[in-house]
């Protein structure tokens, strides 16, 4: 995966910002810019790491905290879908199958969400200002 020394080289892209569960099944997300609702409502596109290792147990996670991102640990459409919250395309809500396990802790990680009106983004969409983590109610 790309460092964030990578993404400054690469063209201006939208940051997730914030995280938040509003349900025992969804999250909403919030990102600095306007996206490409394309790219943002692309499950595909998004990984959940837990703090509970191999085997993830039905929830929100789709990876433990050591793996590394790949295909094959990607959010899958048989897990989740996300939907716009509002017209901003900036927040966008993401229903999963299964319950949250309270009391886990949630990393979202977003990539290659293009900006509004864009294509090609092939890096992550966090930064170090990002709140993208959650502790499951």
């Amino acid at each position: 995966m790309n460092s964030s020394y990578d993404n400054r080289q690469k063209p201006s892209h939208p940051i997730l910002m914030e995280v938040r569960q509003i349900a025992p099944n969804q999250i909403i997300m919030t990102y600095d810019k306007r996206t490409d609702l394309a790219s943002a409502t692309n499950v595909s596109n998004y990984w959940i790491r837990s703090n509970v290792d191999h085997p993830i147990p039905p929830g929100m996670a789709s990876e433990g905290m050591d793996w590394g991102l790949s295909e094959s640990n990607a959010v899958r459409p048989d897990m989740a879908t996300i939907i716009p919250a509002d017209n901003s395309n900036m927040r966008f809500i993401m229903t999963f199958r299964f319950k949250a396990i309270s009391g886990l802790m949630h990393v979202v990680l977003p990539c290659f969400v293009n900006l509004e009106g864009m294509t090609g983004f092939d890096g992550i969409n966090w930064g170090s200002f990002s709140n993208n983590m959650f502790i499951s109610m």
